[in-house]
């Protein structure tokens, strides 16, 4: 491995770690969702408040570019599962680049 793949590496590392954290967390403000919408869960909790308010601050602006860019879908909102779809392709793509250089550089 030359001196590129040494440095290159632990940059893609991290940002794959930081994808992957940011699947989590889209994925567990759609389960949330799900839940509150049947009621299966209420928020009366602050604590639950809060976290719900800390997930809608790191979603719902990529959810709104999203939304901008496509429309609902017969009356439901898609954008949660464009952006989970994104966001794989974008974590599978830094994953096989790292993979890459690592074998050739």
């Amino acid at each position: 491995m030359g001196i590129i793949g040494l440095f290159v590496i632990p940059v893609l590392d991290i940002l794959g770690i930081i994808i992957d954290l940011y699947f989590k967390i889209v994925a567990v403000d759609i389960i949330l969702y799900w839940m509150l919408h049947y009621k299966l869960m209420t928020v009366h909790n602050k604590y639950a408040e809060k976290f719900m308010e800390i997930l809608k601050l790191l979603t719902h602006p990529a959810y709104k570019y999203i939304r901008s860019k496509v429309p609902p879908f017969s009356g439901y909102d898609v954008a949660p599962y464009v952006l989970l779809l994104c966001i794989a392709f974008v974590g599978s793509f830094v994953t096989h680049l790292s993979r890459w250089i690592e074998q050739y550089m």
